[in-house]
Order: structure tokens, then C-alpha cells, then sequence
């Protein structure tokens, strides 16, 4: 059976895979201010979109696809159609993602299309992508996949380290007094995902005792390492990225271990300097 696999721009789609006819990006919108609003699709960059986060007093926002976006990359010869989505609780894609797939149905009838709440982000719906390879070229049917899609979710681990604290500041996540306090001490904040949800595990000073923490906090998590990938996102910082994937290696063996540069919404949740883990 054939199959397509939808991400949403917040997810990284390897360079190996642009041109694959079984893989689409649906871009949102980055808005930062009055001054830059632009699709998050392959004409996006980095240096010119930090420059502008950098320079708004206000938060850098995002605009989800329409449910008629979505019904359009639903309509596709593949059997079998997935849409992974970045976290429900941090954007409205996984509702436009859900209601194009209700317009898909009412103007073309029966399809199996599958829309996932990823429960993660950037590099954590890379990781859903890989599986659903997995299993549709293992010859699960997609009844089957479904299901599994649902457990490894819950399993599925997210962490991330903050070189830059002013979107947190911005969006009201963090407040100045403690923006300016980490700042002027090098706090850096050790964040996780609890089902979506952004929580802060820990801290380290510095950004190399953060990044140590959040290896630490993700091997404790892992289970079955060998069997697992392990995904590393950064913007802007591959240094940091590289750093992240010698301590695994160093603490843990796992079946790959990959390094991603972010796209548009995921440099905006990351921000210049900031790294992203996935297990």
C-alpha cells in the first residue's frame, strides 16, 4: 500500500527526504511584530528572521495552515495519508489538520488519513515520521500503524535548552525580573514536554552544564536505547548539537543519532543558540 507522511513546518524534514514524493511540509506563518511576516517554507532564513526577533520588543507569533491547506495535501493517489502536527497546546495546527481532514471526507468520501498530535515539536515529529516509515514498509496495515502512532507518542520524550531567554520573556513564560536575574547570572533553563505541555525540569550555569543536565534528565527517561534514535535540533548552535551527541554516545548506545538544523516556527520556539533532544 502506498502512504504519505504530512508534517507541519514546525517539523524537520532531512534533506534526503525534500524531494521524496511521500513527504510534504505544510508551512505556517512566522509574524514577528510590523516588521517581517513570511511563510515558513524552503525560502526561509534563519539569520534574516532572529535579526527581526531580536530587534521587536514584542513576541514573534505564528499563523496555523487553513483546514483547506491541509485538505488539498490529503489529496494525493496514496492509500494511506498522515499528518503529523506540532503539540496541540502550543498551535491550532492539529485542529486545521483535523478539520481538513473533515472537508477532504465531505467533498471526496472515504479516506484513511490520520492526523497526529505530535506532543512534541520540531525534531519529535521527525522521530513520528520515521516510525510510520518503519512500520508502513514493514507491511503494518493502517489500523494497525494508528495504534502504534498513539503508543510511541507516549512514550516519545522532548527536552530543550534556552541560549536566549527573550521569547520566553515576551510571551509572558518568564518573568523580567527572572529573565534579567538568569541572564546576568548564565542560568540556563533545562525545559521538557509533559504531554505537550512545556515544563522546566532543572537549570544548569551556562549553557555546557544545561546541556549536561538535559542529557542526564534523557538518559534517565530512556529505556531500550539501543533500539532508539536519538534526534538533535539546534538554531543556530552546532556546536552545542555536536556536544549533545558525544555525551550520548559517551552514556548510551543508540541506533542513530542524527543533528538537524531548525526550520521557521521551531528557531522561533528554540531562538538563537538553542537545542532541541528527542528520544
Amino acid at each position: 500500500m502506498s502512504y504519505k507522511i504530512i508534517l507541519d513546518s514546525c517539523g524537520e524534514l532531512p534533506k534526503d527526504l525534500k524531494n521524496d514524493p511521500r513527504f510534504e511540509r505544510v508551512p505556517l506563518t512566522l509574524i514577528v511584530g510590523d516588521i517581517y511576516e513570511k511563510l515558513d517554507d524552503e525560502s526561509f532564513n534563519q539569520r534574516e528572521f532572529l535579526d527581526a526577533v531580536a530587534s521587536c520588543p514584542t513576541c514573534p507569533k505564528s499563523a496555523c495552515p487553513s483546514p483547506e491547506r491541509y485538505m488539498q495535501s490529503y489529496q494525493t493517489d496514496a492509500d494511506h495519508v498522515y499528518a503529523v502536527a506540532l503539540s496541540s497546546k502550543l498551535s491550532g495546527s492539529y485542529n486545521s489538520a483535523v478539520l481538513g481532514k473533515n472537508l477532504y471526507h465531505e467533498k471526496f468520501g472515504a479516506k484513511d488519513i490520520c492526523v497526529v498530535d505530535s506532543k512534541s515539536a520540531s525534531c519529535g515529529q521527525t522521530q513520528i515520521l520515521y516510525k510510520i516509515v518503519e512500520w508502513e514498509e514493514a507491511g503494518f496495515s493502517f489500523d494497525e500503524i494508528t495504534k502504534k502512532i498513539e503508543e510511541y507518542v507516549k512514550g516519545l520524550h522532548t527536552y530543550f535548552v534556552l541560549e536566549n531567554l527573550e521569547t520566553l520573556r515576551k510571551n509572558g513564560r518568564l518573568s523580567a525580573v527572572k529573565a534579567f536575574v538568569a541572564s546576568t547570572l548564565n542560568i540556563k533553563p533545562v525545559m521538557g514536554a509533559d504531554q505537550g505541555t512545556i515544563i522546566q525540569l532543572g537549570q544548569g550555569l551556562g549553557m555546557k552544564k544545561a546541556l549536561a543536565k538535559m542529557v542526564e534528565y534523557a538518559i534517565k527517561d530512556a529505556v531500550d536505547t539501543e533500539k532508539k534514535a536519538a534526534m538533535i535540533s539546534h538554531c543556530n548552535n552546532p556546536q552545542a548539537a555536536e556536544s549533545v551527541k558525544e555525551q550520548l554516545e559517551e552514556k548510551a548506545k543508540f541506533a542513530r543519532i542524527q543533528i538537524m538544523d531548525t526550520g521557521g516556527i521551531s528557531s522561533m520556539y528554540a531562538n538563537d543558540g538553542g537545542v532541541i533532544l528527542t528520544i
